[in-house]
């Protein structure tokens, strides 16, 4: 018996013991946000004070020990996001997570991201001041990885830390510049649908340009002049369960003096992106004797894409504009290693690449390029029609100088040379939103734009052999999109159509009116904005679309075929007044109704492949209002009841029916219980997320969520049969930069400052996300001291 209780007593201290040691282990992989810490190449020493929510503030006395500093203090916050994405662009997905990533690291391959960041950093001068910047930040990155503990998801996924160098930054923001794109879901699927329907069925699609939308206004001083589904399914299949976020839209004003309480300029920006966990922006206020920014970095990129000082402020949002084209190409028939052009035949270039996969052998493939680019016929399993397809992409054939377009716009003190680091930007499209302390409100549309041959729609597969639908010119920056102190006394953009210049509308994927129309709605009805009331609009969940289209489509009911509880909802849905909060149900009807609308009239004529990729465009956004007013039409009937011809009120009583049966069987029979609380919710997804035992350590949430898709709160998710809107993207933070008290500027992040899980900063930022809080940007040295949660010491080796 003693023996027995010796065996028990020797296990329970063995137990206890191993319980301690996986405790000191886990403990050992936090960040470690005070003490001190030496860099080599360090000049002077640095001093990191970290404010409540783990935001560093970097004082230093040389902007290079500040970019080491900040170097590190980013790696030990998000190494695993950092790695994750420098891989997608080199196509090292798969050797993280195994073969089924295998088509999507051939998709990025095939890009040639990765080629052009190899070919732009040899070209690079050694003394270039973007470069030395650039580098010091990179020292500091992989002094982390050298000293640093090993964050968890190395140990998780058994990969081994490497260096980061200058092509890693160039491969991440050209994965940023890929996930702008939406030409690649859009152009293939228009040209099956036509190809499949046939022009008068396209003819109802909201395709070009609508002139009866809010357009973003031009001012230049003056008054301005008034194969398809294969490859889209491929495209899809490339990006599904991408461990990192894809870039969606956003939002962003500027208000001027004569329409602010304080006669100073208030910007806001939120930036829409897909919610993942971590989140998107590290933030990082990073201080010296010549230079200062608060600034929200991409992981791995040494200079902020969103920042203000003291002097002015800036924020983005998607331009939307068309930059990829695709090609058929004409193969000789008498050599098929050969395709025609304008100067006679030509042979394909012939590129192989070879895939490490995690627990499986390496995977080598060949694919074909031409004079446009890539042929996907060869990059992707499913495209297997005999006319090769070829995209061509304006980023990868265009000199890349975004990173020193980066660093021009950080280090501007004024409009003029921030004005003048724009042209370098050539892609991704981008609207960049300015203000500054002089009272300058400006936007400029940022992408280097050509103007293609007059009634060519780029919207769908051209014809690469006969030389005629190439682009004409490129356009001079002074010719892009812009207003700089517009007389209407502010600038927005929210990703809708911009006002023609240069004699054109320039092509492209923007999204419909609904957000445009209502910050122009707000904005025009005031003139005393204040820090306050702006905050307040950030938040707005007003959609004045929707209740439009209600009203519209309501006066087709039969009234006479409604219950009374039917009667009861649709009354209080014509009362609606389009905003999306928790308790209401009038969301959660309209969108259910609006779901089998567009499936009853479309999908039929679709099929349900081409109509789930139909609902991932843009495109479909628009129809969504441009189809619901059609009178008449196509698309109206149903193919598949060839006895009768269906109309617009067939489709909208039909689809009612639907929606208030599918209600009743997903949330019961009480109409009352149907509220938006219950459908629409948010959870930030780990790429470890995904798997059931771990879904609580990585992921965060879920929360139900006020907002939908195209509201201002613009909180957006996938379209699909089970009526319940698990949201996807949106605000990826929400920024109010207010020069009249500059330095209690507010903004908030979807999840926390941190990646790591055993941080306190890895979600501390998240209940304040949902319900619509703010912090304050601290920018008050003194107070940084007082105030701070603790200090990290950097001093020369």
């Amino acid at each position: 018996m003693k023996t027995l209780k010796k065996v028990l007593l020797a296990l329970a201290v063995l137990i206890v013991l191993l319980i301690v040691g996986i405790f000191i282990f886990f403990n050992t992989l936090k960040p470690d946000y005070k003490g001190t810490k030496s860099l080599a190449n360090l000049q002077n020493e640095v001093k990191v004070y970290y404010d409540n929510y783990g935001i560093p503030h970097i004082y230093a006395d040389d902007e290079s020990d500040a970019l080491r500093a900040l170097g590190y203090v980013h790696a030990q916050d998000r190494l695993w996001q950092m790695e994750l994405l420098r891989r997608v662009a080199k196509g090292r997905i798969a050797e993280v997570f195994g073969a089924d990533f295998v088509k999507t690291d051939k998709f990025f391959l095939s890009l040639g991201i990765a080629d052009q960041s190899v070919a732009t950093v040899s070209n690079l001068g050694q003394n270039d001041p973007m470069m030395e910047m650039a580098q010091a930040y990179l020292d500091g990155i992989n002094e982390f990885i050298a000293q640093g503990p090993t964050p968890i998801e190395f140990y998780l996924t058994g990969i081994e830390k490497e260096p980061f160098t200058l092509e890693d930054v160039y491969n991440a923001v050209g994965y940023m510049a890929f996930s702008f794109a939406q030409a690649q879901k859009t152009d293939p699927l228009l040209s099956a649908m036509r190809e499949k329907l046939g022009d008068e069925y396209m003819k109802d699609l909201a395709i070009d340009s609508d002139t009866t939308t809010v357009w973003i206004k031009n001012y230049k001083g003056t008054p301005a002049d008034t194969l398809g589904t294969d490859i889209t399914a491929s495209v899809y299949a490339a990006l599904e369960n991408l461990p990192v976020p894809l870039f969606e839209g956003s939002n962003s004003w500027v208000v001027a003096p004569a329409k602010t309480k304080s006669g100073k300029v208030i910007l806001a920006n939120d930036p829409h992106i897909g919610f993942a966990q971590p989140s998107v922006w590290y933030e990082a206020h990073v201080n010296t004797p010549t230079y200062e920014k608060y600034g929200y970095h991409l992981a791995g990129v040494p200079f902020p894409l969103l920042g203000h000082d003291r002097n002015l402020a800036y924020g983005l949002t998607m331009f939307e504009n068309d930059d990829i084209d695709f090609y058929y190409e004409e193969v000789n028939p008498s050599d098929s290693s050969q395709y025609k052009t304008v100067e006679g035949w030509k042979n394909f270039e012939y590129v192989t690449k070879t895939i490490k996969v995690k627990d499986g052998d390496d995977v080598s493939f060949t694919y074909k390029k031409t004079q446009h680019g890539p042929v996907m016929n060869q990059v992707v399993d499913f495209v297997t029609g005999e006319s090769p397809v070829a995209m061509s992409w304006i980023y990868t054939q265009q000199k890349n100088e975004v990173l020193h377009a980066l660093h021009g716009l950080s280090h501007s003190t004024n409009l003029d040379e921030f004005k003048s680091a724009l042209p370098k930007i050539h892609a991704p499209g981008l609207n960049v939103m300015y203000g500054d302390a002089e009272g300058n409100v400006a936007w400029w549309a940022t992408a280097k734009l050509y103007q293609m041959p007059d009634s060519l729609s780029t919207k769908f597969i051209l014809n690469g052999a006969s030389g005629t639908e190439e682009p004409l010119r490129f356009l001079d920056f002074s010719e892009n999109p812009s207003a700089i102190n517009p007389p209407w006394n502010y600038v927005y953009s929210a990703n809708n159509q911009p006002d023609s210049i240069a004699g054109m509308l320039y092509p492209g994927y923007y999204l419909p009116e609904n957000r445009a129309k209502r910050i122009v709605q707000l904005l025009d009805a005031k003139n005393d904005w204040d820090k306050e009331s702006i905050s307040d609009m950030i938040l707005d969940v007003t959609s004045p679309v929707n209740t439009e289209l209600i009203t519209e489509l309501i006066k087709w009911f039969d009234v006479s075929h409604l219950t009374k509880e039917q009667l009861v909802l649709v009354d209080s849905l014509k009362n609606w007044d389009g905003r999306y909060t928790l308790s209401s149900t009038s969301p959660t009807l309209f969108h259910r109704s609006e779901y089998f609308m567009v499936k009853n009239t479309m999908e039929d004529e679709m099929g349900p492949e081409m109509f789930q990729q139909f609902l991932g465009t843009h495109l479909f956004k628009r129809q969504i209002a441009w189809g619901a007013k059609m009178e008449n039409g196509k698309w109206w009937d149903n193919i598949n009841t060839p006895d009768v011809v269906e109309t617009r009120k067939d489709m909208i009583m039909k689809s009612f029916a639907e929606a208030w049966a599918s209600l009743e069987n997903d949330l019961g029979p009480d109409p009352s219980q149907w509220t938006w609380d219950k459908v629409h919710t948010l959870e930030h997804q780990h790429p470890f997320g995904k798997v059931a035992s771990l879904r609580s350590y990585f992921n965060v949430g879920p929360f139900p969520v006020e907002g939908t898709r195209e509201v201002i709160n613009n909180l957006s998710f996938p379209y699909d049969g089970t009526g319940f809107y698990k949201v996807s993207s949106g605000p990826s933070t929400r920024r109010i930069i207010d020069f009249s008290d500059i330095e209690n500027s507010i903004s908030i992040l979807p999840t926390g400052q941190s990646g790591n899980p055993f941080s306190k900063h890895f979600k501390d930022q998240a209940e304040m996300y949902v319900n619509g809080q703010f912090r304050k940007m601290m920018m008050n040295k003194a107070e940084i001291q007082e105030t701070a949660e603790s200090v990290l010491t950097f001093t020369k080796r």
